[in-house]
């Protein structure tokens, strides 16, 4: 018996690319075509204004797979594709962008990783074709976020992804956090892999990223580690910090006290704390592990009382599962 083809839902964020779409399009919809895949096209225009969202339109009229969405304004990426990830009905979701440098005949080598008992596969990017200050800030950013979250992945911020659909379900993306789904997902549990894949140049468009992206990327960066590990115990995280800090301020008055004794006892010139600069890094240090305590507790407070979107954890299957379904019937009437 033959298995039915595989469902996939392609979500593409558009934000003044009408050059690219028509091509885009064809390369995607010749992959679905050679490899039996059943296809759902989702395009999300996020404010264009050159005449992407008519581009849309037309290809929708033309082609009953492809749906389009506009925002009335831009509201960034992540809310672009969170939208698209909403309409999905795919088995399996995948993201990339519409500038033509995500390759979309590499889609299949994203889905036999998948196949490998993975839920969510990134791109990486070995060699690639852009300038330097937006490869070498991405290799620092891709650095930071694998030692922060532990999900060792030379790419996390590639926008050509795949991942099975309850990943999508079991993830909040806000402002820029699509950059870290291999990690909002991994701490949910589900396995994260990458597979090398093709980067092209940018032959239409302009980049809608510049240098603006870096210090905001690295403010994510510190964010991670407490969304997802320490989402509900944010006193672990802040509290070390200031445990830490007031540890190394209390040592340092030690020693500044145990110095002012010991110069009266012995009769030397005597120690004038005030003229120390060391005093005051360890008045600094002793006030700012207090705050960190202090919002460390309020966290605490805030994650006791309030009641969360949704679960923190993420079920794979219940043994209910199992039974047939005149059994789990039978077993609720």
């Amino acid at each position: 018996m033959q298995a039915p083809p595989r469902s996939i839902s392609v979500v593409v964020p558009v934000l003044d690319e009408v050059d690219s779409l028509d091509r885009l399009h064809e390369e995607i919809a010749a992959v679905c075509r050679e490899r039996s895949y059943r296809l759902q096209l989702i395009l999300v225009d996020d404010g264009s204004t050159d005449g992407s969202w008519e581009k849309i339109s037309a290809l929708a009229t033309r082609d009953p797979r492809v749906i389009g969405v506009r925002f009335r304004r831009n509201f960034g990426k992540a809310a672009a594709l969170e939208e698209g990830f909403s309409r999905a009905d795919g088995e399996v979701i995948v993201m990339m962008d519409a500038d033509l440098q995500d390759t979309p005949a590499e889609l299949p080598k994203l889905l036999a990783k998948l196949d490998e008992g993975c839920d969510i596969v990134t791109g990486w990017k070995q060699t690639r074709h852009d300038p330097w200050h937006k490869r070498y800030p991405s290799k620092l950013f891709n650095s930071v976020i694998s030692t922060l979250s532990g999900v060792r992945l030379h790419d996390h911020n590639c926008g050509f992804k795949c991942f099975r659909r309850e990943v999508a379900s079991d993830i909040d993306l806000y402002g820029e956090r699509h950059r870290f789904i291999a990690v909002l997902g991994a701490a949910k549990g589900y396995r994260a892999a990458e597979v090398p894949v093709a980067h092209r140049a940018r032959t239409t468009g302009n980049s809608k990223y510049g240098l603006g992206r870096i210090p905001k990327g690295l403010l994510d960066a510190l964010t991670i580690p407490l969304v997802t590990r320490f989402r509900s115990r944010p006193q672990h995280w802040l509290g070390s910090a200031g445990l830490l800090s007031l540890l190394l301020g209390a040592g340092c008055m030690t020693t500044l006290a145990a110095r002012w004794v010991l110069s009266r006892v012995v009769g030397a010139e005597p120690l004038h704390l005030h003229e120390t600069a060391s005093l005051y890094y360890a008045i600094v240090l002793v006030i700012v592990g207090a705050q960190f305590l202090a919002v460390g507790l309020i966290g605490e407070l805030i994650v006791a009382v309030a009641a969360a979107d949704r679960s923190a954890v993420s079920i794979r299957e219940t043994t209910e599962d199992l039974l047939p379904a005149t059994t789990a019937r039978r077993g609720a009437a």
